[in-house]
């Protein structure tokens, strides 16, 4: 199967947009500016620094997974070659799979449900990580550390949008890495800028992600389940 007929931009936007509202990333992303703000109340430049900053280390330390992910397929490439067909079956079923899941968190939601949120145990290690957040430098810094924690509520969409550009090869997937993971990122880079700009508070956002956090599992979940049917159906 040739590469135009095995990924579309079409689905690695879905799959880049289904990520970036993730719940995970916000509440992460709001501790982080709160964190700032304690340690600077009257800088606001350093909480759109600290913010941009925590955003490019989650941005690079993504891309490198992405590049992981890809070589961990290219070592079954032999495999994957003779039963592609198969193979994106199978990664589009695991979309659907996590996009019942986020969907199944509109209707029954458990903080820190299986596979679409940060397991409970972890929330306050990564809280007292961030604590430590003083400065852009730190932001960036530690960043890299909480990417970790939010691979079990983040990692799904990328597996399959990684699955899917593994036959272009490292190199040839790199550009659509970098795109995957400037939509992941984006939603962060506007909080940053909105609060920057005192359009609103780090509380107002935390407290819109709270009301919403149904309709944010919702919309992930139906893009996610788009996606796996249209690989299926061969819509896109």
């Amino acid at each position: 199967m040739v590469v135009s007929e095995t990924f579309t931009l079409g689905r690695i936007t879905l799959l880049a947009l289904a990520d970036s509202v993730n719940p995970c990333e916000i509440a992460v992303l709001t501790m982080v500016l709160v964190s700032i703000l304690l340690a600077n109340p009257r800088n606001k430049k350093k909480v759109l620094f600290a913010g941009l900053a925590f955003s490019l280390a989650v941005f690079i330390g993504y891309l490198a997974y992405g590049v992981i992910i890809i070589q961990f397929f290219k070592v079954f490439a032999e495999f994957l070659r003779e039963s592609s067909r198969y193979v994106y079956n199978g990664l589009a079923i695991l979309a659907m799979i996590i996009g019942a899941l986020n969907i199944k968190d509109f209707f029954f939601y458990k903080a820190g449900s299986f596979g679409t949120e940060m397991p409970i145990f972890m929330r306050p290690k990564v809280k007292k990580i961030i604590g430590n957040i003083t400065s852009p430098k730190s932001a960036f810094l530690i960043g890299f550390v909480v990417t970790l924690f939010l691979l079990p509520c983040t990692i799904g969409p990328y597996i399959v949008a990684s699955g899917l550009l593994s036959e272009l090869g490292t190199f040839g997937a790199i550009p659509w890495l970098l795109y995957y993971n400037l939509v992941f990122i984006l939603p962060m880079i506007v909080i940053t800028l909105i609060v920057y700009l005192g359009l609103a508070r780090v509380e107002d956002v935390s407290g819109w992600k709270e009301k919403n956090i149904r309709k944010l599992h919702l919309t992930a979940g139906i893009l996610l389940f788009l996606v796996g049917l249209g690989i299926i159906l061969g819509w896109i």
